[in-house]
């Protein structure tokens, strides 16, 4: 059977749209039967068709770029009460992703819309944020976790005394953490241990075709109540415009890809340009300090023989007064000191 290719925005919005489906879907993932399901994609920009088919130009100027993205945000009710359940889908790995996460997941902890009142104990209002769940759907492994498809990390409440789990629920720390699951989608095809790893062979991208928008299955893997997912997707990969989508939204991945590999590219060089910088800077200081101390030896030395000098002067001066004490003539004081008479006759006088 073929069916479009999930890991893909547009398909995942149209999959997610059919509430049945969507209710299916999230209730596997988080384990909870999903009673009630308020889903809404949000495109934080236009739409894909407005993305310039080069924005990269060779002069490396960017006229323009039109950031397109679907963050999906859904409000679900299960028999613990309402939860928000957000999701992203991580197809190439771009520089910003998880900042983008951080803003997106930051961005729900302020939403007005996902808050609620509850009165205390002392009968006073306050204002509480519903239970967060993030899923991401990476299209790479993670950096040190691998060979496992999904990963969960929970938020729970530990006496750190003793160690163990507080099993009470409290709306305060519920308001201020939150459970995610990491779907590693490389990893999905080589372990299907059981019926959520095999659902979630749908984005397995091992079975593309070769234009990466149409995957192969066999429906009779899948469990029956994970069937609508199977038809939803098959019904996706009829439409010829979902395919057009699909190409355009390869079109706009390929543009961003190649202008955050110019970003990068700007940045190496930069970094590379501020080393060179530094390091001729450094040099440059070096061959001063090497400069000044030569010039600081040289100084010395120049002040050492000067004190030399001096200090050979006055011992010829006070041979020359000696030798008049002790009666000695100026011819007889010249041949012994090598001086001149006129220098002779010049020191006896001082």
């Amino acid at each position: 059977m073929l069916i479009a290719n999930p890991i893909y925005d547009v398909v995942f919005k149209y999959l997610m749209e059919d509430s049945k489906v969507a209710k299916i879907f999230l209730s596997a993932i988080i384990g909870q039967e999903i009673l009630e399901l308020d889903f809404k994609p949000q495109e934080l920009s236009g739409e894909l068709e407005t993305v310039p088919k080069r924005v990269i130009k060779e002069d490396n100027f960017i006229p323009h770029l039109t950031v397109y993205r679907l963050d999906f945000s859904a409000k679900i009710l299960t028999e613990e009460g309402e939860k928000i359940v957000i999701i992203e889908i991580q197809k190439a790995k771009l520089l910003n992703d998880v900042m983008r996460f951080r803003r997106y997941l930051g961005k729900q902890y302020q939403n007005p819309d996902y808050f609620y009142l509850r009165k205390s104990t002392h009968g006073k209002d306050i204002k509480y944020g519903f239970p967060i769940i993030s899923i991401y759907f990476l299209g790479e492994r993670l950096e040190h976790i691998h060979g496992i498809p999904v990963v969960m990390v929970n938020n729970e409440a530990i006496d750190l005394y003793s160690g163990k789990k507080i099993e009470q629920r409290e709306d305060f720390v519920e308001s201020l953490t939150h459970k995610s699951y990491i779907i590693s989608i490389p990893d999905l095809s080589a372990k299907r241990r059981n019926e959520l790893e095999i659902l979630l062979s749908i984005f397995d991208q091992s079975s593309i075709d070769a234009s990466h928008h149409i995957l192969n299955v066999k429906e009779e893997d899948f469990a029956e109540k994970y069937r609508p997912i199977i038809r939803r997707l098959q019904k996706a990969a009829s439409e010829q415009a979902m395919r057009n989508k699909m190409q355009l939204e390869d079109d706009f991945v390929s543009e961003l890809t190649d202008y955050e590999r110019m970003i990068e590219d700007a940045r190496k060089k930069a970094e590379e340009a501020q080393q060179a910088a530094e390091e001729e800077k450094r040099r440059a200081e070096e061959e001063k300090r090497r400069a000044e101390e030569e010039k600081r030896r040289a100084e010395e030395a120049s002040k050492q023989a000067q004190e030399a000098k001096q200090q050979q002067e006055q011992l010829k001066r006070n041979m020359v007064k000696n030798c008049f004490k002790k009666g000695m003539n100026t011819d007889e004081i010249a041949e012994i000191t090598g001086l001149s008479i006129e220098e002779i006759e010049r020191i006896i006088q001082v």
